[in-house]
């Protein structure tokens, strides 16, 4: 009798906030497939990157170490060849691995050094890509690439999946929105290029002896939002029902200054809050939910062949996304120096049948970084040494408990984004409060979540919040100091 292979489906996305979903308690967007999925195996509650953007992020997931660690610490900036990826250790020890669309843990765009961080804007995207990101030892096997779904990058996959199709890349403007476009036909958005090669993938390794992991890197909801024009019309058809962002006038006045000059541009990667009309608001949240609609019925697909091919039974399959999207709250958008829930609070569902146990939620507070040394506690293989991250496997199958894991979760916000002034930060989590010192400045944010779980009320300097702050600061340094590198490894007594 053949021995049970351990297949591994991870699913990322890109930019999806913790509560798109059905099962997240979302009550406008339509996500069975997802919500599925997360009854036949775990919701975490309080799952979080360990830092807000991309490179970052993924760097941290794929090697369980965090970015001040690995150096990973911006995006633009190139992975280390030492550092050693959960899908290099899979491979290196009989594992296929596939991939499809972003990878981003080395530069994709080489502007800023062609023409200075002045000028770089000045010059076409045409000069952005040099064919694939550099590739490190990364374990895969098979690499269908395409880091942002935009005409110029001659190297995507998905554009020659696409011309195989008679098909071209095009996002015309709407006429009511400067934020929102027009997206491509649900059957060619980069969502289905990422399904339809893992699908393949799977179906030809159903009869294969070697154990495999495809890893989907979906784009999507990622700005600028450009929703498939079905999926966006029910949304538009209730636009006015629609919450509004959670903003609360003048709340940023005792904020660190660098949000109130991100709502604000000139910074690079702001959009205008205060001249964006009520109605554009939520089309921008209609648009972003839209996608993460037809992000779920790819997913769908997806789920349906693990189940067509007789795999579900020996699959392990993730569900996540690298980071949040601030979508408007706090009159913040995309990302940058702000560590509020909606930037650093993801989606994480894990599920394999008669493994994991079925339809739990769980309040515990765990790591994006905690599914590298997972996924290898799964595979049976040991850890790798520079590991800083937790297993999460005790958890998921009931070795240990499902509601409680970590005392507190830490993310941090190194000049990960061209800031002017660069600006540091450090956020430490627990289940009652936050903390995110802003350093060498004398601000920072400190809130009560109990009471105030919106954080709209800073009480960084509220003389009745001194031994809340005292604490969560002990906590913020104990955490920095978790974050000392393992290796090299201790090998003698002296």
């Amino acid at each position: 009798m053949e021995a049970k292979k351990h297949n591994i489906l991870w699913i990322c996305t890109d930019s999806q906030r913790w509560d798109t979903l059905g099962c997240y308690g979302n009550p406008w967007v339509r996500t069975p497939n997802l919500d599925r999925l997360a009854s036949r195996g775990i919701l975490f509650e309080n799952a979080f990157c360990q830092n807000p953007l991309c490179t970052p992020s993924r760097g941290n997931f794929l090697t369980g170490r965090y970015p001040v660690t690995n150096k990973l610490r911006q995006n633009g900036q190139d992975i280390s060849p030492d550092e050693v990826l959960v899908t290099r250790v899979l491979h290196d020890n009989g594992y296929v691995c596939g991939l499809s669309g972003k990878l981003h843990i080395c530069a994709c765009d080489h502007r800023l050094k062609l023409f200075g961080k002045n000028d770089w804007w000045k010059h076409d995207a045409e000069r952005m890509f040099r064919g694939t990101e550099p590739r490190v030892n990364d374990g895969y096997d098979e690499f269908y690439w395409d880091h942002a779904p935009g005409p110029n990058m001659r190297s995507s996959a998905y554009l020659r999946w696409l011309q195989e199709r008679g098909q071209t890349l095009d996002y015309p403007k709407r006429d009511d929105s400067e934020h929102v476009l027009h997206g491509m036909p649900e059957a060619f958005t980069q969502t289905a290029f990422c399904v339809e090669k893992a699908m393949g993938f799977i179906e030809a390794y159903k009869g294969s002896h070697y154990p495999w992991l495809f890893s989907v890197n979906i784009f999507d909801p990622h700005f600028s939002l450009r929703p498939c024009d079905r999926l966006l019309e029910r949304y538009l058809e209730k636009l006015d029902e629609l919450p509004d962002v959670d903003f609360l006038e003048g709340e940023l006045d005792n904020k660190p200054p660098c949000q109130k000059r991100w709502s604000r541009p000139p910074h690079p990667w702001g959009m205008h809050f205060d001249k964006i009309s009520q109605h554009e608001r939520k089309l921008i949240k209609a648009a972003y939910w839209a996608m993460v609609d037809h992000i779920d019925a790819e997913v769908g697909r997806l789920l349906d062949t693990l189940d067509k091919t007789g795999q579900a039974e020996n699959t392990l399959v993730i569900f996540t996304t690298d980071h949040g999207e601030m979508l408007g709250d706090h009159g913040l958008y995309v990302k940058g120096p702000a560590l509020y829930e909606g930037a650093v609070h993801v989606p994480l569902i894990v599920s394999m049948p008669g493994v994991i146990p079925e339809g739990i939620r769980t309040p515990a507070l765990v790591e994006l970084g905690d599914l590298a040394p997972t996924v290898l506690d799964y595979a049976g293989l040991p850890r790798e040494p520079g590991m800083q991250a937790r297993s999460l496997w005790p958890l998921l199958t009931g070795e240990a408990p499902a509601d409680s894991f970590r005392d507190d979760v830490y993310c941090e916000y190194y000049n990960s984004n061209m800031d002017d002034p660069p600006q540091f930060l450090t956020m430490v989590r627990d289940h009652h409060a936050k903390i995110i010192v802003s350093h060498g400045k004398e601000c920072g944010e400190l809130y009560d979540l109990d009471a105030d779980p919106k954080e709209f009320k800073n009480l960084w300097d509220d003389p009745a919040a001194a031994d809340l702050k005292s604490r969560m600061l002990k906590k913020t340094c104990d955490a920095m100091a978790r974050t000392i590198d393992p290796l090299p490894e201790r090998i003698g007594i002296y």
